[in-house]
């Protein structure tokens, strides 16, 4: 019996009205358009007025006219991104180069390792004499300079964590990715990024909220007994605590809310909602990311347009990049060559590290006496003491309320934003009212400083113990309250074992911003008040406003020192100690 053929049921016309409907733009386009606009402008109107003529005799002047606040804040703001751009850009090419090579390594992180424990500002006047310099006439220098001083707020954190994340990766991804015989570029994009996608967000995040500080404190700094100030929210505190201009000062401190609140709307809370679409952990987390802004580019058409208009250009990028080779197999190198490499690699490196600081050593011994070099170790060990006496106190506060936090999912969502905010505000512009407090209370500033250092930096510890808290597997949580853990033997046995990694995540970032806060803490002013406090911090201000730059490297140079050991002794151990023993 043949079977018989039937023809398809002819497709029925496209109404007009349905036409209609396809050609239409839905409400999210017309938002996304409007906002790409409204960016291209902001970024042409305000990109446009950064090379200005400039006079070292005379500086730009930073007007206090609450209506220029709006075009300080966009200038700022363009700085940040500006920064942004280049650090992620060093994190990925640096942070894969050093993960997949083992000399590469050798240079790139303990570099890293120490350049992110050297506080940004130390070398502020240094870069900016520098940049100006390279921009003979021109205000670019400064911008330039302002823009280094977020760059390496942001870079060495984000670097160390992307290459932790490629070094953890997981066997079977990098088996997956050989066998498939993906190009080095392939294997970058479809492999490497996504797995270390989440902590690269989170410590971007981290990262750009200290990057504020860096900011507020490189758009006026003073060189040479002269004020170089850049139009900006930093600069316009700056010249409204010289002015004593309280309710100016109130009024930028809003703007700079205003303005961290903002990008975390727009910016890091739509990638932080996105990014968990990169997670592979079998359980899901208590609470997921939600953004509403995310959630409009999702209903828009045109991200997907965009897409496809691009597709060909990766294409053909992908085609270019296979000059890079393919995922490396099991290679089998000959010792004995490898060994003499080796050594001929570890003596040229020895040998550079040599002449640097021998070099280094020189011109400080040129300048400063030895005597003095003793004076400026005893106030950095001063600074530290101060350092760790913040650390105790946000580590006794802090924990008990950010794990508190983090295991109520309905207070951690409302409490996150909040501390998100109050960790990325920079804490200098809270210096004057703590001067009219000190000034008032006859306290001196050596025990004062140790409140204006932890008005920004006490902050880490609470978010990453919030962070850590609320990542413990809801398992965890079901068997403790089976076994009937209550009280201290909870804290033991739960709460303390995880959150101790990130606690010495926070306990560091904690320590650094300190160490950084220490420089504008130690000596402050409003007005025609001035309160100096002894430490290391109040030696590397005096010497950057007088223009000594051998005093200036000397300080930054001990601050480094004690930053490098406290971390290799103390903090490295603690966090080893907590990734081997507490890791879920």
């Amino acid at each position: 019996m043949s079977k018989l053929r039937q023809s398809p049921a002819p497709t029925p016309p496209r109404s007009r009205d349905a036409a209609v409907r396809v050609a239409r733009l839905r409400p999210a386009d017309v938002l996304v358009l409007l906002g790409l606009v409204a960016v291209f402008y902001l970024v042409a109107r305000v990109g446009a007025s950064t090379d200005q003529p400039y006079d070292a005799g005379r500086p730009p002047v930073v007007s206090t006219d609450p209506g220029q606040l709006p075009y300080y804040a966009a200038r700022s703001m363009l700085r940040m991104f500006a920064g942004l751009v280049p650090a992620v850009l060093f994190t990925f090419v640096f942070g894969t180069w050093a993960a997949r090579s083992r000399r590469a390594a050798k240079v790139i992180v303990p570099a890293v390792d120490i350049l992110q424990s050297v506080p940004v500002l130390t070398f502020l006047s240094i870069t900016v004499t520098g940049f100006i310099a390279m921009f003979p006439g021109s205000t670019l220098g400064l911008e330039m300079a302002s823009v280094f001083a977020v760059f390496t707020a942001l870079v060495w954190n984000m670097t160390m964590a992307f290459y932790q994340s490629l070094t953890t990766q997981s066997k079977e991804l990098d088996e997956a990715a050989r066998l498939m015989r993906l190009t080095r570029w392939q294997r970058f994009w479809k492999v490497d990024l996504p797995s270390g996608m989440i902590a690269q967000v989170w410590n971007g995040m981290i990262s750009f909220g200290a990057a504020w500080f860096a900011l507020s404190a490189s758009e006026t700094i003073s060189v040479n007994g002269q004020d170089n100030g850049l139009p900006g929210v930093g600069s316009y505190v700056a010249q409204a605590l010289d002015n004593g201009e309280g309710g100016r000062v109130a009024l930028a401190i809003l703007v700079m809310i205003a303005m961290v609140v903002s990008v975390n709307f727009f910016f890091w809370r739509p990638i932080t909602a996105w990014a968990e679409r990169f997670r592979t952990e079998d359980c899901e987390i208590a609470e997921q990311p939600r953004s509403w802004f995310l959630n409009v580019l999702r209903r828009s058409t045109l991200p997907a347009l965009l897409g496809r208009l691009l597709r060909p250009v990766g294409e053909q990028l992908d085609r270019a990049m296979r000059v890079l080779g393919t995922s490396p197999g099991r290679l089998h190198h000959d010792p004995v060559r490898r060994r003499l490499a080796d050594i001929v690699f570890y003596v040229l490196y020895t040998v550079t590290v040599a002449l640097v600081l021998g070099k280094a050593c020189a011109y400080i011994l040129d300048s400063v006496p030895l005597s003095e070099v003793g004076h400026a170790a005893w106030l950095a060990l001063i600074t530290y003491g101060r350092v760790m006496i913040l650390v105790v106190l946000s580590t006794l506060v802090w924990v008990p309320v950010g794990a508190w936090i983090g295991m109520n999912p309905r207070v951690n969502r409302i409490a996150q934003p909040i501390v998100q905010v109050l960790a990325s505000f920079p804490s200098n512009f809270l210096f004057p009212l703590a001067v009219v407090v000190l000034s008032a209370s006859g306290m001196s500033l050596n025990w004062g400083a140790i409140a204006l250092m932890a008005l920004g930096a006490q902050w880490y510890v609470l978010f990453n113990v919030i962070a850590g808290a609320s990542s413990i597997p809801g398992d965890l949580r079901e068997a403790s309250d089976d076994l009937g853990l209550r009280g201290w033997l909870r804290w033991k046995k739960l709460i303390l074992p995880a959150v101790l990694p990130s606690y010495t995540t926070g306990a560091l970032t904690a320590s650094g911003g300190a160490w950084n806060a220490s420089i504008p803490g130690e000596l402050v002013s409003y007005g025609t008040t001035t309160l100096t406090a002894v430490g290391i911090g109040a030696y590397i201000t005096q010497a950057t406003d007088s223009g000594d730059f051998a005093r200036n490297f000397l300080g930054a140079v001990l601050m480094s020192v004690y930053v490098v050991l406290i971390n290799r002794l103390l903090w490295r151990r603690l966090y080893l100690f907590a990734q081997k023993r507490c890791a879920l």
